[in-house]
């Protein structure tokens, strides 16, 4: 199912030029940028954003491309200096958000990203991830149980936060009844990767940064005393060609997948619960058995995705197809969302059709770079999805939900639901 949704006053497309100016800003864009992807998509799927300065890619093929070509990857600096590049100096006041980001996982390239990405991959395979559904099943019912007889709910704080932060901090050994600090820390550092963060949200995003730090410094120091049977512990102990991860490295790693391991699969779960609410679809359907769920879950993925961009930088002088000049360190912006609902590869894209079957959607990525959680992230869609429409049926909106101004993190404020 499908609505009509206007454009924004904002956008301006010159197809001859390839150039197109567009503030995110505009609640016209940030609340359904699919409309705006399928005007993009018409004229110009490669194109220069002017307000960005850099060019972006919607195409399906382009973008699965561009995220598997090795031309391109997420850092710079391993390849060329600053000076080189004329890339201004570090700022002082994000040092400890930058000590966070320098041996983090999603931003590195081979070898350092092999040898992190093994010591971690064991835990997040699927058969690993499969010996989780019990608990995931269990959480999710007895979140409901306290409060299945109010007859309403704010489902994102009350519901979609608490089952991936649980998930993820059981699985590294972190105490669950810090979920809080865990949520407060991720979210002011998550508040980075918007577009043009101000001074404010970067001196607040280095101050939990260095509290994060600090708070994992201390369960590292503690675990090393007193090991358990837990994927920190795991990430300790285990060697890679005689070496073991540094604390700096643990400590990364683990940031990443506490604020990985849960940011996404909430905007996805307030997302797809919108999504089913509002094109009216049965969820006796959509979740009739396991072949039904993953094509529905599949589905809200590409329709709805919570994550609509990632960048890459050009790690030499490249010319693409098309034309496209690009100097050494310059940056690209793969549109995630917007390959999602390429008309080239999904019919009548800007429909919701859960028994859709074309093709895999990019909203884990591809290539090396690859979502290394997107085993957990489809279980606890699979599990927590059906459960909460089967506990709670006649499930519906109480109000229009807000859809946050954050783009290119698509999500709501707040998701109201009654029965």
């Amino acid at each position: 199912m499908s609505k009509t949704v206007s454009l924004p006053a904002s956008l301006t497309i010159d197809p001859a030029n390839r150039h197109v100016s567009l503030d995110v800003r505009d609640p016209d864009f940030y609340r359904n940028p699919l409309a705006t992807y399928a005007a993009i998509h018409a004229q110009c799927p490669a194109f220069f954003w002017t307000e960005q300065a850099q060019w972006y890619f919607a195409g399906y093929e382009q973008v699965n491309g561009l995220l598997r070509d090795r031309r391109f990857g997420r850092q710079i600096l391993h390849v060329a200096t600053r000076e080189e590049l004329g890339m201004p100096a570090p700022k002082p006041h994000l040092q400890d958000f930058d000590a966070l980001e320098a041996y983090s996982l999603l931003e590195l390239e081979p070898p350092a990203h092999t040898r992190l990405r093994t010591l971690v991959n064991r835990a997040f395979v699927s058969r690993q991830i499969e010996q989780l559904k019990p608990e995931i099943a269990a959480l999710a019912h007895r979140i409901i149980d306290g409060f299945e007889k109010d007859g309403h709910v704010e489902l994102l704080k009350t519901y979609a936060e608490i089952i991936p932060v649980t998930v993820i901090a059981r699985m590294l050994g972190v105490p669950v009844e810090d979920g809080p600090l865990l949520l407060d820390w991720s979210h002011r550092m998550v508040r980075m990767y918007m577009f043009n963060p101000t001074l404010e949200t970067e001196h607040d995003a280095n101050r939990a940064s260095a509290e994060f730090s600090a708070y994992l410094a201390g369960i590292i120091a503690a675990k090393r005393q007193s090991p358990g049977d837990d994927l920190l512990t795991h990430m300790i102990t285990t060697e890679k060609d005689g070496e073991r991860l540094s604390d700096a490295e643990l400590i990364s790693t683990a940031v990443l997948l506490l604020n990985a391991g849960h940011e996404a699969t909430v905007h996805q779960l307030g997302n797809a619960v919108h999504t089913i609410l509002e094109t009216g679809e049965s969820p006796e359907m959509l979740f009739a058995d396991d072949q039904a769920t993953e094509r529905t879950i599949e589905e809200t993925m590409r329709y709805a995705a919570p994550l609509h961009i990632f960048q890459r930088y050009a790690l030499s002088d490249i010319t693409l197809d098309g034309g496209i000049h690009l100097k050494k360190g310059d940056k690209i912006g793969l549109l995630l969302a917007a390959a999602n609902v390429d008309p080239k590869k999904f019919t009548d894209p800007l429909s919701f059709r859960p028994d859709r079957n074309e093709g895999v959607h990019v909203s884990f990525g591809a290539g090396l770079h690859f979502c290394i959680g997107a085993p957990l992230a489809r279980l606890e869609l699979k599990l927590s999805l059906p459960i909460l429409f089967q506990r709670l049926p006649g499930l519906r909106l109480a109000r229009p939900p807000v859809v946050r101004d954050s783009y290119h993190f698509h999500g709501l404020e707040r998701l109201d639901l009654t029965w």
